[in-house]
């Protein structure tokens, strides 16, 4: 929620996608508890996950890690960090500021 809710970061003027592996249920019970207003994408076949190769970074139980992805308008990437795997910190947390600038630098080419 901190994300969607940073100026800075709203500055971007960035698509903000949450993709999951989690059923359906399971993600609208964390949207109400949290109140997370950014759209959810379920990927119970794990298609979109591999298609940007965020399984590289599965963690244990073999789901993808806490992984950002910038996609540009043709649908590659153009930029892609891992926090969560422990060989890059094991980060589930990302500093907002840390996390806008970046994007930014990424988006500045």
């Amino acid at each position: 929620m901190d994300l969607q809710n940073d100026t800075s970061f709203q500055a971007l003027d960035v698509a903000v996608l949450s993709i999951a592996l989690d059923p359906a249920e399971e993600q609208q019970a964390m949207i109400e508890q949290y109140g997370i207003t950014v759209p959810m994408l379920i990927d119970a076949n794990r298609a979109v996950s591999e298609a940007y190769d965020v399984m590289q970074w599965a963690v244990g139980t073999g789901e993808p890690g806490h992984t950002f992805i910038l996609v540009d308008e043709s649908g590659e990437i153009a930029w892609i960090r891992d926090y969560g795997a422990p060989q890059n910190g094991g980060l589930m947390y990302v500093p907002i500021a840390d996390l806008t600038q970046q994007i930014e630098a990424s988006l500045a080419g």
